[in-house]
């Protein structure tokens, strides 16, 4: 089956700089983390909040940290690579993280955060949104910090690392000047929200309308990861808080698209590009689907939708689903084989590769395994639009520069064709990519 125009426009816009078939692929993952140690983001912080600093630095503990270690432990991570499972290499050791990666065959990466940017109360994942002045002052300077850091991380490895810059919602003065000064230190893009744990933001206020035309504006992606949505863990909200704010992940997921697409801010803004990552993408011709008719209905007088739709939709100029193909992407760095199987659905040049490197979810330490697990029945021309091509043309990273350290290091367009042996595969895995095999071949053998 033909891909979709779309993705020819990717491929000619690149032609020449993966020249033959016999040259590895270029493996840009677009779904990185990473986070300075606590005590390197003092020198990122305003002077007038060291003090602050030393104050929550002595007393800081993140539970995070003994849980991503013990599963560390549990899936042997350590010991196969030669470095402890709470090493350094997995966030800020800059040369040691390219030699792991390196190792796995991988280029280059778009980097979003990892450690815990100062004055938070906990991780990243469970941290609630701020709920006064106060709390946004340190909160706010603490993302501050984390975005100044990664400047330098990423100049670390030039031409290799596409920062994304934290902002939060809740002062679009600060978000707007942010994304100003993120594009002009080089940094790649945008995360939002910084605080939905707590305070969710619907993406269609017309609030938010100055934020979407400086991200536009700039050509600055907006990025959607997975995190944990809800309350904190309280006497009140008892354990099931962070439980059910994992739950319900996908759920708000799926919320995106009609959001953003219902929401108008396409029809808006129609140069802003949009990426959703660490989620699935099975499930989004579906969705699309349902969103189309939901217009189609809501447009026509007559029709049962008519007077609830009809004010938000009867204008539109697009479908959604022709909006997806036009301002959309999405980064399935927990793919299994049924998310590529939907890729003429999507657009092949929707899909952007991800390892989800150091995450115990992501398909680090098998990373060429999960490669192959994925794409080794895929036409080469596709595996390298949705594993170079299409990242690249994004967020501007020079193919010809990293074909260099593709010939090096990365895998041939033969290794990637080979399908995996079970012999191959770990005992254990906690790679939603392998873990899929890992299963299949426990259930054979059962």
């Amino acid at each position: 089956m033909p891909w979709p125009v779309q993705c020819e426009t990717v491929e000619e816009s690149f032609m020449g700089s993966e020249a033959s078939g016999s040259k590895n692929y270029v493996l840009i993952t677009a779904d990185g983390h990473a986070g300075a140690s606590i005590r390197d983001y003092k020198p990122y912080l305003a002077k007038q909040f060291h003090d602050e600093f030393e104050v929550w630095a002595k007393d800081f503990y993140d539970p995070w940290a003994d849980f991503d270690k013990d599963l560390a432990d549990t899936d042997d991570v350590g010991l196969r690579l030669g470095v402890s499972s709470a090493s350094s290499a997995y966030n800020w050791e800059s040369k040691e993280r390219v030699t792991i990666l390196e190792g796995q065959g991988v280029v280059a990466e778009v980097i979003f955060p990892n450690t815990v940017p100062p004055f938070y109360p906990s991780g990243a994942v469970t941290a609630p949104s701020p709920t006064n002045a106060e709390e946004y002052r340190r909160l706010w300077a603490g993302v501050q910090a984390h975005n100044r850091w990664m400047v330098d991380f990423c100049n670390d490895a030039p031409g290799r690392r596409a920062g994304l810059a934290q902002v939060f919602l809740t002062n679009l003065d600060d978000a707007i000047a942010e994304v100003k000064w993120a594009k002009e230190q080089g940094l790649a893009g945008v995360i939002v929200p910084a605080d939905h744990q707590c305070s969710i933001v619907n993406l269609y206020e017309r609030r938010l309308d100055p934020f979407w035309k400086a991200c536009s504006d700039y050509g600055m992606p907006v990025h959607r990861h997975s995190a944990g949505v809800g309350p904190p863990e309280t006497d009140e909200t008892g354990p099931a808080a962070i439980a059910l704010g994992v739950y319900e992940t996908q759920m708000f997921f799926q919320r995106t698209l009609p959001h953003l697409m219902i929401g108008g801010v396409f029809e808006r803004f129609p140069e802003l590009q949009f990426v959703m990552t660490e989620t699935g993408c099975a499930w989004i011709p579906a969705e699309l689907n349902r969103l189309d008719w939901s217009v189609k209905l809501g447009s026509q007088k007559g029709q049962i939708a008519y007077p609830l739709y009809h004010r938000a939709v009867e204008n539109m100029t697009k479908l959604p689903s022709e909006h997806w193909h036009k301002n959309m992407h999405v980064a399935p760095s927990l793919a299994v084989r049924k998310d590529l199987d939907v890729r003429y659905d999507l657009g092949v040049d929707r899909i952007l590769w991800g390892n989800d490197y150091p995450h115990h979810e992501g398909s680090f330490p098998y990373n060429k395994l999960a490669v192959r697990l994925l794409f080794h029945d895929i036409p080469e021309d596709e595996v390298r639009a949705m594993t170079s091509l299409n990242a690249a043309k994004l967020y501007g990273f020079d193919l010809d520069m990293l074909q260099k350290v593709a010939d090096r290091v990365g895998p041939s367009v033969e290794e990637v064709a080979t399908p995996v042996a079970p012999h191959e595969l770990p005992d254990v895995s906690f790679s939603h990519t392998v873990g899929e095999a890992v299963a299949a071949r426990r259930a054979l053998a059962a």
